[in-house]
């Protein structure tokens, strides 16, 4: 026996919800498959409508209408050329299924169904898809082939099953989000079973940021002892041929790219801009507006806006008052200088005058608190949204997950906005990626080679300057402290006891506690940003408002 087969692998950047923009780029793959005489061409999971579709798929005129897409794409295959793996939600027996559909010869050869449907963190796919029973393989062109969808090879039990039902080659559709050391894992994991199933697997992610998801793509094949025989890129769409050849032992690649996946702080980077780029252009913003404080955190997001977006579509406005300091206004300046971008000064001083003046017979008698210093934040943002309204550029939020856990930031001010870039950057990763990013300038971003976070930026002591030789360390312990706390109560829900264990304060443990509870409800109404880490703020972590919980420590 002597088999040959020729894979193209589409990792594509769908929209969810535009059919037509997803068919459109599927066709385009296809054509490209059919010039490169592949018999094969792989889609994403839910590539048809874009993944994840969430509550949209409860629409009975979106399943039908994508089932339809459906049918079309497969009478297309009548011509001769390659064959077309497609994910779709398909309705049977009044069900709805997460589906993987192999088109062929101008039919839809086969349907097969996700079987383990993810419900934890930011997935909820028990809401609205029925779970699939365990698959049979699909004959197809005299191979057969195991069909899983993501979730379905993170565990052993589907693809030992297809391989004990004489499955030759597994082709796994994905929606698999980013967060960091996802690549390493995925070879682990896959690693792991193909040790015992003993077969080989073409694995096919999509790429692109959707709200608060960015897809790495970084799509890839592994031979049957889960040995990596290629690789795509990652954070960008690409399409890359495969062979294969079985002369009777086995399917194995004898011919296919391979590429480095980037390192972690340059992944996480690509992410934040990936995330930021697409949000902007798939929901037809011209450019994002920010407030530029001087600061290290909306310098980092402007440096992250130009290099998703170019200079010449963000916008960054200085709006200094009275405790506005000349250093932060020399560093504002170098901070745009640097990118190039578009610059404006408007003072809030006329601004908070006109607040303070009305608000005085009410206040008269009161001693200035955080009221005033709210009052500043919040003239920003009435400010910076009138610039959005006018002008139409999205405003892009600047605060760090470090504030937003224990609440440093203001509700209709500084947290106002339509999409947050830093959401899920800890602070100490803030100065990471600034450090990292004036040093590399890989290919594909759209900012400057040179330094983009001036160094006095980096190294002055932060400051949210709403009163005279304010530091954020008066009120909060050294970042780094924090941060070490913060990541264990969020990302690693870990008791009070085991951070006093490591020597952390008992007054600092049960106040960050405090603050991280009592900001939940600000949290709530904060813009969305990508998930990086293990575990985000919003979809993934789901607290409480109302809650009179406290670990006691015991």
């Amino acid at each position: 026996m002597n088999k040959n087969i020729r894979i193209l692998t589409a990792q594509l950047n769908p929209v969810v919800g535009d059919l037509n923009g997803n068919i459109a780029k599927i066709h385009h793959a296809r054509d490209f498959g059919k010039q490169q005489q592949a018999d094969l061409v792989v889609c994403p999971e839910m590539s048809v409508v874009g993944y994840p579709p969430e509550d949209l798929v409860l629409k009975p005129a979106l399943v039908r209408d994508s089932m339809n897409k459906v049918m079309e794409l497969a009478n297309d295959t009548s011509d001769a050329g390659p064959a077309l793996i497609v994910g779709s939600p398909w309705l049977e027996n009044d069900k709805l299924f997460n589906a993987v559909l192999l088109l062929d010869e101008g039919q839809i050869k086969a349907v097969r169904y996700k079987v383990n449907l993810p419900n934890y963190r930011v997935f909820d796919e028990k809401r609205v898809f029925s779970q699939g029973q365990l698959p049979d393989p699909v004959l197809w062109r005299g191979i057969k082939l195991g069909l899983p969808i993501c979730e379905d090879v993170w565990f052993d039990e589907v693809p030992c099953h297809l391989a004990a039902q004489g499955a030759e080659l597994l082709i796994c559709i994905n929606g698999s989000p980013y967060r960091k050391n996802i690549h390493s894992l995925r070879m682990k994991t896959f690693k792991h079973w193909q040790a015992k199933a003993n077969i080989p697997m073409v694995f096919i992610n999509q790429v692109g940021g959707q709200d608060e998801l960015v897809f790495d793509g970084a799509s890839f094949s592994n031979d049957s002892e889960g040995n990596v025989v290629q690789q795509l890129p990652a954070f960008k769409a690409a399409n890359s041929l495969s062979e294969w050849n079985n002369q009777g032992d086995g399917w194995i690649c004898s011919n296919a790219e391979k590429t480095d996946f980037p390192d972690a702080l340059e992944a996480n980077w690509r992410a934040l801009v990936l995330g930021l780029a697409d949000y902007v252009n798939k929901n037809g913003f011209p450019g994002v507006v920010l407030g530029l404080s001087g600061g290290v955190d909306s310098a980092l997001a402007a440096a992250l806006a130009v290099d998703a977006l170019g200079a010449q579509r963000v916008w960054c406005v200085m709006m200094p008052s009275k405790h506005t300091s000349q250093t932060s206004l020399i560093d504002a300046s170098a901070s745009v200088k640097a990118l190039g971008c578009r610059y404006e000064t408007i003072s809030i001083e006329p601004t908070i005058d006109a607040l303070t003046a009305t608000l005085q017979p009410l206040f008269d008698g009161q001693q200035p608190d955080t009221t005033e210093e709210n009052l500043q934040s919040r003239a920003r943002a009435v400010i910076l949204m009138a610039l959005s309204n006018k002008f139409g550029h999205m405003l892009l939020t600047t605060g760090n997950k470090s504030e937003m856990a224990v609440g440093y930031a203001t509700l209709y001010g500084d947290m106002c906005g339509g999409y947050n870039a830093l959401k899920d950057v800890y602070k100490t990763q803030v100065f990471e990626l600034a450090n990292w990013r004036n040093s590399n300038c890989p290919d594909g971003l759209l900012g400057p080679a040179l330094e983009v976070v001036p160094q006095n930026v980096i190294d002055k002591p932060p400051s949210a300057e709403l009163r005279d030789d304010q530091k954020d360390a008066d009120s909060l312990p050294p970042y780094d402290v924090l941060d070490e706390m913060l990541f264990a109560l969020v990302e690693n829900e870990s008791d009070i006891a085991d951070l006093l264990a490591r020597g952390y304060s008992k007054e600092d443990v049960r106040r960050i506690e405090n603050l991280l509870y009592l900001a939940e409800y600000k949290r709530r109404q904060s813009p969305p940003g990508v998930k990086m880490g293990p575990r985000s703020f919003g979809k993934d972590r789901r607290y409480p408002i109302t809650n009179k919980y406290r670990d006691n420590g015991e």
